[in-house]
Parts: C-alpha cells; sequence; structure tokens
C-alpha cells in the first residue's frame, strides 16, 4: 500500500475538484453555444420553408435542429452530473480535515514531547 499523508490526500482532493470545476464549465460553455447552433438551424429551416424550398431540405435541416437540441440538452445533463463530482469532491475533503485534521491537531497540541517518537510505531494497526 502506497503511503499517503494527509497533505496529499487534501491536496490532490483539491486538484480534481478544480479539474471537475473547471470541466463542467467548459462544458456547459459548449452546451449553451450548441443550443444557439440549434436555434439558429431552426429558424433557418422555417426560413427556407417560407421560400418555399423542397420539403425534404426543410425536412432535413429541421431534423438537424431537433438533433442538436437533443446533444445540447444531454451536454447539459453531463455538466450536471460534472457537479455532482465537484461537490462530492468538496464532501471528501470536508471529511479528510474532519477525520485527520484533529489528529494532527492533537499531536500538536501533545504536553508530551513527541518529536523523538517512531511515526512507524504511530501508523500500526
Amino acid at each position: 500500500m502506497a503511503d499517503l499523508t494527509y497533505t496529499q490526500l487534501v491536496r490532490t482532493l483539491t486538484e480534481f475538484q478544480t479539474v471537475a470545476a473547471r470541466s463542467r464549465d467548459a462544458i456547459e460553455a459548449r452546451a449553451r453555444k450548441i443550443d444557439e447552433i440549434a436555434m439558429d438551424t431552426a429558424r433557418v429551416a422555417e426560413s427556407i420553408a417560407a421560400m418555399s424550398v423542397d420539403t425534404s431540405t426543410v425536412s432535413e435541416t429541421r431534423d438537424l435542429a431537433k438533433l442538436l437540441g437533443g446533444l445540447s440538452e444531454d451536454a447539459i445533463s453531463y455538466a450536471v452530473a460534472e457537479d455532482i463530482t465537484v461537490k462530492n469532491a468538496g464532501v471528501a475533503i470536508d471529511q479528510a480535515r474532519a477525520s485527520h485534521a484533529g489528529i494532527k491537531e492533537q499531536f500538536g497540541r501533545a504536553p508530551v514531547d513527541l518529536s523523538g517518537v517512531n511515526r512507524d510505531w504511530l501508523r500500526q494497526e
């Protein structure tokens, strides 16, 4: 088993939370852009229908608009899932702090000089 310190754990979780939040923001931005394109495509479909363009072209353009709208919704759902991941990482950070920071604090407040204690002894189960 690899040795993982409290500090490394909190740092790793914090970095993960930051990366996940950036990812969520990027996905949301792309979902909004896809939604704009879907709405523009739907407007184009209506415009070409008004110009009496052949029905198959109008139908394909409308289908594309619907497909893009669905893609946008799926991307938003993915962003929501990423948001849950960000929140869960925060919960894990809080739990690590609650569980392990107290041990470090108690060790630091000990009235006995523990500087000479073999830390391997403390790791024993």
